[in-house]
């Protein structure tokens, strides 16, 4: 079975999405066969990838709404090995009719666990708010990466993804374990440096070594449709990201049992 990442922060325009990208593509590059799974009304993990949302005929709602197999809605991107479960606008529906179907908190994790295509990672971007739909993406989840910037409102967030991770642990997943990533990092500014600081003292082995400065590449990257690595492969979040790869790719080998 594949290692599933769920993105998620309740804050919003922490870089999840371009996370959710970036991370994949590296480890795509690093020789693994990756799923990107878009549980966002907005779609811009979809869009990003070079399909317009509005064109998108069967979504990840059609597999938690109406027991579409996963299967049948993923897409090919322009990268051999990297997948994506392509959402649009009627992801808002799941949100809300989700919590009256039982047991709703496992549906996306048993949809993924029904794939028959075998993939080396998942990863999931999530919407920014801890709805029906995040708490699915987080019980299906074996690692949780919350990205956070270096600024008040966004490491306040986390205060309140830690209240939904004792929730699914308590409830729907108990072997749930995160891991905080710093995005959109400026070392030149003091109240970066200070916050950072801060985020380590208080979640010391919570928060991950690899860190994302601030890049403009990046932002021109989505713009193309191909993820930084390989619109702009020597640039400083390219290498960031492939680093975080590695350390990702690290933390699933002790967490994955190794056959005898």
């Amino acid at each position: 079975m594949a290692y599933i990442i769920t993105i998620a922060n309740e804050k919003g325009g922490v870089s999840k999405t371009t996370s959710t990208i970036s991370l994949g593509a590296a480890l795509v590059e690093s020789g693994s066969k990756v799923l990107l799974v878009d549980l966002d009304s907005q779609a811009n993990l979809t869009l990003a990838l070079g399909t317009e949302p509005e064109k998108v005929q069967r979504s990840v709602v059609n597999v938690l709404m109406e027991s579409t197999p996963m299967s049948s809605i993923i897409q090919e991107t322009g990268i051999p090995n990297l997948f994506i479960a392509p959402s649009n606008h009627e992801m808002g529906v799941a949100e809300r009719f989700l919590p009256t179907r039982s047991g709703y908190e496992q549906l996306l994790r048993k949809a993924l666990y029904s794939l028959p295509e075998s993939f080396d990672f998942i990863i999931i971007d999530c919407p920014p708010f801890m709805g029906a739909v995040t708490i699915n993406a987080l019980t299906a989840a074996d690692l949780l990466v919350i990205p956070t910037q270096a600024e008040y409102f966004s490491i306040y967030a986390i205060r309140n993804m830690m209240g939904l991770i004792r929730r699914v642990r308590s409830q729907s997943n108990p072997t749930l374990t995160y891991r905080i990533l710093l995005t959109m990092f400026d070392r030149r500014n003091r109240i970066h440096r200070t916050l950072a600081e801060q985020l380590h003292s208080t979640f010391a082995n919570g928060l991950l070594t690899s860190r994302v400065e601030i890049d403009t590449k990046l932002r021109e990257s989505s713009i193309t449709g191909l993820p930084i690595i390989y619109q702009f492969p020597k640039s400083r979040a390219a290498i960031q990201y492939r680093a975080l790869a590695q350390e990702i790719m690290e933390y699933a080998k002790e967490e994955i049992p190794q056959p005898a």
